[in-house]
């Protein structure tokens, strides 16, 4: 039995890393995409973890499938694909920490995952599903992702829901739009960030989009990340913020909201998703701030998960 199972995009994240002794930018090649930082995590917490989506036969491709392998994630459930090179991405680290990305990806091996190569017996052996909305932007990605939802509402599964929002990997944000809003509409656990909250729903007050979220879904909690400002969780008309854990050495904040969201799947998966007290809110939003904030002091995500003691000795500083 998994405790989670995730799917969705493996890629390559190239990420900025200085300048050549020539004054041209230097790009290091970190394993990445968010399905899998949140596997990685959940791994380094003890969790049993396993993947579905696909790469390039390639050696880019090669080199992910070894190194998810690794991090203690099962891939059986990863496909090679024979014609469609790995998705690649360029991440360019802005002054704050925050990030800027340029995707090779039209196609990339990640959408080209059919139904037919989705490994089903996964998902029905898991506790929990994880998706984003990066397999719902073409198909035939799009389609076997949502068999995959079905398969694990039909099994009874928890749902986790990430947006990931990326606005240059939609042809039409509308489109972004109408996928995201099914993706709430599928899921019991939703991670989503502040500007994405702002972006689907007009609301600038982040507890007015939540009251249309909740409206229009059946999502038992919503946990809203807020960046250098903290988070918030919203479950059964309760209301908790927990600032977030600011560091003078933040590098790169990618994989930081994937990170937070594992941190939240691994204290459902040990606490479940019934009765939660406020107290109980407070304690999971602590503990996924400070492992986030760890990951922004490092280049990558996948590779640079902080385990159980480094976050709760993080969180003892505070």
């Amino acid at each position: 039995m998994y405790d989670v199972t995730a799917m969705g995009e493996l890629l390559i994240d190239f990420v900025q890393n200085g300048e050549s002794p020539q004054g041209n930018l230097q790009f290091e090649a970190n394993p990445g995409g968010a399905p899998c930082n949140v596997l990685a995590m959940l791994a380094r917490l003890g969790y049993q973890t396993a993947f579905i989506g696909k790469v390039g036969n390639d050696f880019f491709g090669k080199m992910l499938g070894k190194v998810i392998e690794e991090t203690g994630i099962d891939a059986s459930g990863l496909v090679y694909d024979e014609k469609v090179n790995t998705t690649l991405a360029l991440v360019h680290t802005l002054a704050d920490g925050d990030r800027d990305f340029s995707f090779y990806r039209k196609p990339g091996a990640d959408i080209m995952l059919n139904k037919e190569e989705v490994n089903y017996d996964l998902i029905k052996d898991s506790r929990i599903f994880h998706f984003g909305s990066l397999s719902l932007t073409d198909q035939p990605a799009n389609y076997a992702t949502r068999e995959a939802v079905v398969c694990a509402e039909r099994a009874g599964k928890l749902i986790s829901f990430d947006p990931n929002l990326r606005p240059p990997l939609w042809d039409d944000l509308e489109d972004a739009r109408y996928e995201i809003w099914y993706g709430i509409g599928q899921c019991d656990i939703l991670k989503i960030a502040d500007n994405e909250i702002q972006w689907l729903t007009g609301e600038k007050d982040f507890d007015a989009g939540v009251k249309q979220i909740l409206r229009q879904s059946n999502a038992r909690m919503v946990n809203v990340t807020l960046g250098r400002e903290g988070s918030i969780s919203y479950y059964e008309g309760k209301k908790v913020f927990v600032p977030a854990f600011v560091n003078e050495t933040t590098v790169d904040t990618t994989g930081a909201g994937d990170t937070f969201c594992a941190c939240v799947l691994g204290y459902v998966l040990k606490h479940g998703l019934d009765g939660l007290t406020e107290e109980n809110l407070r304690e999971m939003l602590l503990f996924a701030n400070g492992a986030a904030s760890i990951v922004t002091t490092r280049k990558g995500a996948v590779r640079s998960m902080p385990g159980v003691e480094e976050i709760e000795e993080k969180i003892g500083k505070m």
